[in-house]
């Protein structure tokens, strides 16, 4: 179901910045599945237990949360409240001509999705990466740079567009994460109620929303080489800036060459599985759970 206006309403529904904002800090807590996917899509080589290793051998229990303090939070508190502000506004507006509300869903996830990747991603998911991927072992005894100095690093050798690398790839990822979520959850929530006989999507059980939303979560990772093309991108492990074949300024196509080159077709799905787990836990949260979220907060509107 898109948003529905307040009775007497005007104007856009401000509120959902501050749900899109709360609902995405929650999805952090999915942040060991970021952590295997971004291992898996950079060490292309790995299993799924050789990843799990690495991680392990790389901080132990902590090494599945790293990226999450400061720079996960900082991307979920914004790039969620970009997301169900921008994408609320233009399912009820598409919605309101007559479209129908997968392809409201689908239109509303491609805008909010780019919204975000170039309002708030750029630099903090390039950040994450680069705590995830970079080398953390002390060299000779040294201690590594903490992350705060990391990114003032690579904001002195390159610039905004250093803290920035790979956005263009993380707005098309974004636009077809969110595009594909919404617009696939909104489908299944529509034949779940045909085969249901109902015709109010506020009818269906939390059961039939989350459900809806699993699907749409699982299914929308077909885009997955272009995440593996947004690691690579990003990437800052040893093992990848010393590889002679990678080309030295980096841009979405000759990445995808890179990689199909090195590890083939198979090298572009790497890390699928738990983003599968990830993009299910993230639909839920934004789609199901943040419908419920907007009700409630419409409901105490309304009484006031």
């Amino acid at each position: 179901m898109a948003i529905q206006k307040e009775p007497g309403q005007k104007g856009v529904n401000w509120s959902n910045i501050a749900v899109g904002a709360i609902m995405n800090m929650v999805t952090t807590l999915g942040q060991p599945l970021e952590v295997i996917k971004t291992q898996m899509a950079a060490n292309r080589s790995q299993s799924m237990l050789q990843a799990l290793r690495a991680v392990w051998a790389r901080g132990g229990f902590l090494g599945f949360y790293q990226g999450l303090i400061p720079w996960a939070w900082i991307e979920a508190s914004t790039k969620g409240g970009v997301l169900l502000f921008t994408a609320s506004e233009i399912e009820t507006a598409t919605t309101a001509v007559g479209i129908n509300p997968a392809a409201a869903g689908l239109l509303g996830g491609m805008g909010g999705g780019i919204a975000q990747a170039y309002a708030t991603m750029g630099f903090t998911t390039s950040m994450k990466t680069a705590e995830i991927t970079r080398h953390k072992q002390a060299a000779a005894g040294v201690k590594p740079p903490s992350t705060w100095a990391l990114f003032f690093e690579i904001f002195r050798k390159e610039g905004i567009r250093g803290v920035n690398k790979g956005v263009n790839a993380v707005a098309v990822r974004q636009c077809t994460n969110w595009g594909s979520r919404i617009g696939l959850a909104r489908l299944a929530e529509t034949s779940i109620q045909k085969v249901r006989g109902k015709e109010d999507g506020h009818s269906l059980s939390a059961f039939d929303k989350i459900l809806s939303s699993s699907v749409g979560g699982a299914l929308a990772t077909w885009n997955q080489p272009i995440e593996v093309i947004r690691v690579e991108m990003q990437n800052m492990s040893k093992e990848a800036t010393a590889s002679a074949n990678r080309p030295a300024k980096l841009t979405i196509f000759n990445t995808f060459s890179y990689i199909y080159k090195e590890n083939g077709i198979k090298g572009l799905y790497r890390g699928v599985t738990p983003r599968i787990g990830l993009g299910i836990w993230q639909t839920v949260c934004m789609v199901s759970f943040a419908d419920y979220v907007k009700a409630w907060v419409k409901g105490n509107n309304q009484r006031v």
